[in-house]
């Protein structure tokens, strides 16, 4: 699985569509994913799933009002249940020649949703189109009883350098909450992991931030910004809720050694002041970033913390152009930018 800094040919999301995901608050959200794409269309290919054809036309709308370059926008008729395309559309890797492959991995809504069924297609829809240019996997491991399981696995309870080093939690993956794999140990899912996305060596974090939806997803708290760099959020206030288990990923990204043995660099960002809304800790977070071909885009909350933020990402990405997205009405579908968004390598 190549790293997400490594060169796009697109981008993939869907269009907003479900009002329950933003209950009260929905009528920004159309106009943010505009300035997503608006962004992203500057620098790379955007495919939209849309529902219909409506949809279609609305988003069209909306998009040429923004100033999208719509030349690189590909609307998809593909029906969604939600919008979280890191977790329910495909993983892409590469294989030794270099040739971009799709793993199709089932999607259940976090085992914690019903409807979920045409968002575990998406995989299989994008197969579909690229069928004469790439195979698709699915993944499986065989059960104590001798059957035959898929594994669920979301994109954004994963990250990866590009070379062979990847980062989770144990709360996403490992708990009795929300369970994905019911009877898949820990030592299958590192065996899945290597051979479906070439990873020998898995980094284990605890706990992900307060307020998430998907139960310790680690792109809310940890991410490579190189081969050998994890840029890791703390929370320094003690009485905050997210301080204790932040501070312990960090201890364990300081023990943490590469595959050469050698300690990786680790880097802090801070997080936003807690953002409640009709009583519900959100799980805002500027680790939530996305990375795209000479772009970073980072979430926003109105808060001081968010020039902290983008000097980090400035600094971790100096060749790129970092730009801020405003996220404060987008947080409430409880994901931001890089739950929305899933890379195809180049």
């Amino acid at each position: 699985m190549p790293a997400e800094w490594a060169q796009h040919a697109a981008t993939w999301i869907a269009w907003p569509h479900n009002p329950e995901d933003w209950p009260g608050k929905f009528q920004p959200i159309p106009w943010a994913y505009a300035e997503l794409v608006r962004h992203l269309s500057q620098v790379e290919d955007v495919h939209i799933l849309v529902n219909d054809e409506s949809a279609e036309r609305r988003a069209g709308s909306i998009l040429r009002k923004q100033g999208a370059e719509l030349a690189r926008v590909h609307f998809h008729r593909w029906p969604t249940d939600r919008v979280w395309l890191r977790d329910s559309g495909p993983i892409f890797v590469k294989d030794p020649k270099g040739e971009t492959a799709i793993t199709n991995w089932k999607f259940n809504a976090w085992a914690k949703y019903d409807n979920w069924k045409n968002d575990d297609k998406i995989p299989a829809h994008i197969a579909k189109l690229y069928k004469k240019k790439m195979q698709s996997f699915e993944p499986s491991v065989t059960l104590a009883n001798g059957k035959q399981q898929r594994l669920v696995l979301e994109g954004g309870s994963i990250d990866t350098n590009g070379a062979g080093v990847l980062m989770t939690t144990e709360e996403c993956l490992l708990s009795d909450v929300q369970q994905r794999n019911p009877g898949v140990s820990k030592e299958q899912l590192e065996k899945a992991f290597h051979d479906y996305l070439g990873t020998e060596q898995v980094l284990w974090l605890n706990r992900g931030c307060a307020g998430d939806d998907t139960h310790g997803h680690v792109d809310d708290i940890s991410r490579f910004v190189g081969e050998n760099t994890i840029l890791t959020a703390i929370e320094p206030n003690k009485r905050d809720e997210n301080h204790e288990p932040l501070a312990e990923n960090l201890d364990r990204l300081k023990s943490a050694r590469n595959l050469k043995k050698k300690p990786f660099t680790i880097k802090t960002l801070p997080m936003p002041a807690p953002m409640v809304f009709d009583g519900q800790r959100l799980p805002a977070s500027y680790a939530n970033f996305y990375i795209a071909n000479d772009l970073v885009l980072v979430p926003t909350f109105n808060d001081p913390n968010d020039r902290v933020a983008l000097n980090t990402l400035a600094e971790c990405f100096p060749k790129r152009k970092v730009a801020g997205i405003h996220c404060t009405d987008f947080i409430w579908g409880l994901g931001a930018l890089h739950c929305c968004t899933q890379q195809e390598p180049a």
